[in-house]
């Protein structure tokens, strides 16, 4: 019965990334993958937030497969990521490629640990 439960989770996940990407990129006019950077950073903020919540007993271990597995899951890409990545040093703009991988990380680790710290203030 989990994975009935990863399935919702990523039945909304996946076409919610979608649309955030191309609403988000089609506001910039860039080459740099601004639409991935985004729902990644989103979606490592909200699963340290659940994280935490999880940790701290304020959620169940079944809101985690929903939103964490299954949305956050479905949400986040680091397939489009690297392959966006590969597209820009290929393409020439080896600075932006080292950039988006620089940038994606440290927004990534930053932003699951405000989540948790966020979710540890709130339900602590």
């Amino acid at each position: 019965m989990n994975w009935l439960i990863v399935m919702v989770g990523a039945a909304v996940g996946a076409p919610l990334r979608y649309l955030t990407d191309r609403a988000v990129q089609a506001r910039h006019d860039s080459v740099f993958p601004w639409g991935t950077f985004v729902v990644n950073a989103a979606a490592s903020l909200v699963l340290g937030a659940l994280t935490g919540a999880v940790l701290d007993g304020a959620a169940s271990s079944r809101l985690n497969l929903l939103l964490g597995t299954g949305l956050c899951g479905a949400l986040s890409t680091y397939s489009t990521f690297s392959y966006e990545t590969l597209r820009l040093a290929e393409r020439g703009w080896k600075f932006l490629a080292a950039a988006n991988v620089t940038a994606s990380v440290l927004v990534g680790l930053g932003g699951v640990t405000l989540g948790h710290q966020v979710a540890g203030q709130l339900f602590a």
